[in-house]
């Protein structure tokens, strides 16, 4: 390993559906040597499968190759940019194929390697007579599973990078994967190197939600520019784990310590056991350190060996789903569309008795400009526009076309005021219900193929992967001088890793003056996102010295009480003293998570932002320094 080389990785993607400004941004700014794409999500894949069903050459996601490859394959050629992406979804030797072909329309010749194996459909069976369950509400396997992944990690992208691939392309894998792959192979980490793993996964996962990293979703949105040229992210990556975030110079959006903190406790559970197939991390320690107006420094990720299990998505078709929706205009807006909404259910109820069908399985009446998902702390009930969206689930199709055809009349049979905002009469559509469990290592075949070849070797303990990167004369690795200053004047010690302590918990030591309430915006960032049934909400202090304070009056038993009509299980709190950031896990809180839920906001995007307009009472030497 050369001492000092920086390797750069960009995030062009952060799921199927991302603009496709990201590729050719990144690839024209020179600053990368590996261009990363996360595409691949539980419900991604249960479509995909869907789509694999009817067509065999389907099952991947097709922007990566129509457009994401054939905008920059020319320049990633000419400029020696490797390629990681998780495209391959239900069918990565199809999605390889397809880049093949538009390879060769633009007379290109890449070495594509394809990662399989984590498909684990075939072991389903024996799985569901061993009584397999759920591993976060303990339901048996279900009977018809839509597919079936296992969470690959990076050693098999490493191994194919370290042959010569200029291509990588995974089913499902964890989204940090794409990252740490390129990292292991060009820095030759071990498997026994747990801190270095944690970093570079630690990188991964900050750019893995592309714009997230560069102000994106960050809590002071008011004070990012140019959302419409925002910079996709870019991380330096040290060999000590260590990593510089920065964007292509020009564009939009910004680099900040906050923003990239948020990003650290986006989707994450226990920061002190963040698990991942090749390393289970810890975050507590993490440093974020604000270089200058376009670079901040992330440092001090620990990690310790992974477990002996892969975690599994699958998914399983539970009946169907339609939505239909109205516009009421007009004093009462609210009570008029929730009568709409009832009236609607009601009506469909007695001719689906008429037609001898069942009842809904669910149904769902939600207001548009009431706040009704703030439950008791709504503050616009007075609205006079309203958007009513309905939701009914049912096992037949034949039951939500019924439904779906008695949205409309409302119109002219109801409320004064009804309106539509003219997308015409919806129709069902698959009810997709995840479903996780564990699976030992050892029952998973993992493949890299290479050019069509299978290659031989072990996935993890990789040897030769510095020397395997070929650093081009132009090529950002070659010049790392200006990167210098950044470095610690000293060699770093050797992180510990510990278990918890009461000793880390923050104490808030309580002054003998008045108080006033405050909106907690106004004492922190957040931002808040998902884990199947869970929501998280990371909470960062704005100054060090306020998350005692916050520690103290931001107990579990308040934000619990606070999302009571949402939130149905225990409410968890972990502290990251590195970045002075709290934490929070919400269980039973999204309403089954993700395609299974019938709420407007099923991935808890906004739980962070309802949270942040809670009122806390801090003394007034606190409030004397808020701005907001």
């Amino acid at each position: 390993m050369t001492k000092g080389k920086v390797v750069r990785i960009g995030g062009a993607s952060g799921f199927w559906g991302d603009s496709s400004v990201g590729a050719p941004q990144l690839v024209q700014s020179g600053l990368i040597d590996f261009l990363v794409f996360d595409y691949l999500a539980e419900t991604t894949m249960a479509l995909l499968a869907a789509a694999r069903a009817k067509h065999p050459d389907m099952g991947y996601a097709t922007d990566f190759v129509d457009i994401a490859m054939k905008s920059v394959l020319p320049e990633v050629m000419k400029r020696g940019i490797k390629v990681v992406a998780n495209a391959g979804g239900i069918n990565p030797q199809a999605c390889a194929k397809a880049l093949q072909a538009l390879a060769a329309s633009q007379g290109l010749q890449p070495r594509i390697a394809v990662v399989e194996g984590d498909d684990i459909s075939a072991l389903l069976p024996s799985l569901r007579e061993q009584g397999c369950t759920d591993m976060f509400n303990g339901e048996p396997l279900p009977e018809k599973v839509l597919s079936a992944n296992a969470y690959l990690g990076a050693w098999p992208i490493a191994q194919a990078l370290n042959a010569g691939a200029d291509i990588v392309i995974t089913g499902r894998c964890v989204d940090s994967a794409t990252t740490l792959g390129p990292l292991i192979h060009a820095f030759g980490w071990q498997e026994h190197d747990f801190h270095q793993l944690a970093g570079g996964s630690l990188a991964g996962h900050i750019i893995e939600c592309g714009c997230q990293a560069t102000g994106g979703l960050h809590t002071d949105w008011q004070d990012i520019p140019d959302w419409h040229h925002i910079g996709y992210p870019i991380v330096d990556c040290h060999a000590d784990g260590s990593f510089v975030v920065h964007k292509p110079p020009g564009t939009g959006g910004k680099v900040l310590r906050a923003a990239v903190a948020e990003q650290l406790l986006y989707e994450i559970g226990d920061p002190g056991s963040y698990l991942l197939p090749d390393v289970v991390c810890d975050f507590r320690q993490v440093q974020i350190e604000q270089l200058d107006a376009e670079h901040v420094r992330v440092s001090g990720a620990l990690g310790r060996a992974p477990t002996d299990s892969f975690k599994v998505s699958a998914t399983s078709l539970q009946g169907y789903r339609c939505t239909g929706s109205m516009v009421i205009i007009g004093m009462d807006a609210a009570a008029k569309a929730q009568r709409t909404g009832e009236a609607v259910l009601q009506r469909c109820r007695g001719l689906l008795a008429q037609a001898g069908l069942s009842d809904f399985t669910s149904s769902h009446i939600d207001l548009f400009g009431a706040e009704t998902l703030y439950g008791e702390h709504a503050r616009t009930s007075a609205s006079r526009e309203v958007m009513v969206r309905i939701t009914a689930s049912h096992s037949s199709r034949q039951a939500l076309d019924l439904f779906a055809r008695e949205i409309a009349p409302s119109g002219t049979s109801w409320s004064p005021g009804t309106t539509g905002p003219g997308a015409g009469r919806p129709s069902a559509s698959p009810l997709i219900k995840p479903f996780a469990f564990l699976l030992p290592k050892t029952a998973v075949q993992v493949r890299v193929r290479l050019d069509g070849k299978e290659l031989d070797g072990q996935m993890g303990g990789l040897r030769g992967g510095a020397e395997s990167l070929v650093v081009q004369p132009d090529s950002p690795l070659s010049n790392v001088s200006h990167l210098t200053h950044w470095a610690a004047s000293s060699e770093p010690q050797e992180p510990v890793w510990a278990e918890p302590s009461e000793a880390q918990v923050p104490v808030w030591a309580e002054p003998a003056e008045p108080q006033q309430r405050v909106r907690l915006i106004q004492l922190a960032w957040a931002r808040s996102g998902d884990k199947g049934d869970m929501s998280n909400i990371g909470v960062v202090a704005r100054r060090p010295e306020w998350l005692p304070l916050i520690w103290d009056r931001l107990t579990p038993e308040v934000v619990q009480a606070y999302f009571k009509h949402l939130v149905h299980g225990p409410v968890e709190r972990f502290h990251l003293p590195g970045i002075s950031a709290i934490n929070y896990l919400l269980h039973q809180a999204l309403d089954g998570g993700g395609p299974a839920s019938s709420r407007i906001d099923p991935l808890g995007k906004g739980m962070g932002q309802m949270l942040l307009d809670i009122e806390l009472l801090v003394p007034l030497s606190v409030a004397a320094h808020l701005t907001n």
